[in-house]
């Protein structure tokens, strides 16, 4: 890590700003004996956030058999972890923008990051619950560091951030340390640590491409984070079948889930994306990978099966 890359970015204006609502949200939702008033009132302020937040709990993704109107009643339904994925999301894309910069194809980042943090979660789910919002929110944000480092870094980063495209050939981290010093990954965690989240969350993130063992909140993250950036990649593209079967085997081995399990996430995602995506304010379009990918995981695992 370049210490030295890492506090000239932070001291760039590439860095998103902290708006003083989440500054006092964070604050709030760290102490564990906080009011849900409390959090109401404070959200109370941004009348767009607490729209979403209440559209989001009437969603097929919670299936309420009331329409709650209250969002003291919506935040007790989300619970503290999916509110603060929902709040640092909306106003990092705020902050961040819809624009493309500096190469980086923005409309490409916001689905594949979206896809990845959805698609973590549920595979957290299949294996510790009690980590799936942790999981989903480093997923979210794992790769804030690209376009923070196309905006300090423009020069020097726009071949790798133009390599952040559908089709195109992954870079990876000795490539961005070569262009520029640093990953991707260190500055996520940079800007993650300056907002305030958890360091548990920060090490995650900072490590989500490597392959990491342990069954440390940290390790069990940025694992799951990474296998979703994976198959993340195949969704947001025109997938080759035998990319597909060789990626979803490795994701497959590095998770400990069976190739059937992974499909069937796969499946289970794409209206949790949507529903998320328009509370976020983004433009995710479904498309036909989710068939081709399933159809594929479909076919290596039979493939498996009939090998053994």
């Amino acid at each position: 890590m370049n210490a030295q890359v890492l506090d000239a970015i932070k001291r760039s204006a590439a860095v998103p700003s902290v708006p003083q609502v989440v500054t006092r949200f964070l604050e709030v939702i760290q102490d564990p004996n906080f009011d849900y008033e409390d959090l109401a009132n404070l959200l109370s302020a941004d009348p767009g956030m607490a729209g979403d937040l209440l559209r989001l709990t009437n969603s097929a993704l919670f299936g309420v058999s009331r329409k709650i109107t209250s969002l003291r009643r919506a935040l007790t339904l989300l619970g503290p972890k999916r509110t603060r994925s929902l709040v640092l999301g909306r106003y990092l894309v705020e902050s961040v923008g819809r624009t493309d910069i500096a190469g980086l194809n923005a409309a490409y980042f916001w689905r594949r990051s979206l896809v990845t943090a959805v698609l973590a979660a549920r595979l957290a789910r299949a294996q510790a619950s009690r980590r799936q919002e942790d999981v989903f929110i480093c997923g979210l944000l794992s790769d804030i560091g690209l376009p923070v480092l196309a905006q300090a870094l423009p020069a020097e980063y726009k071949p790798i951030a133009a390599r952040y495209a559908p089709n195109t050939a992954p870079f990876t981290d000795d490539d961005e340390r070569a262009a520029v010093g640093v990953t991707h990954g260190e500055v996520s965690a940079m800007v993650l640590s300056y907002w305030g989240l958890p360091e548990p969350v920060c090490t995650a993130v900072n490590c989500h491409h490597a392959r990491v063992s342990g069954d440390d909140a940290p390790s069990f993250a940025a694992r799951l984070v990474g296998a979703g950036d994976a198959v993340a990649r195949l969704l947001c593209e025109t997938p080759d079948p035998d990319e597909v079967g060789r990626v979803c085997a490795d994701v497959a081995a590095i998770t400990g889930l069976s190739l059937a399990d992974l499909g069937q996430a796969v499946t289970e995602i794409q209206d949790d994306v949507d529903e998320l995506a328009s509370v976020l304010h983004l433009d995710v379009l479904p498309d036909e990978a989710y068939t081709l990918v399933t159809q594929a995981i479909q076919e290596q695992d039979s493939a498996t099966v009939g090998s053994q």
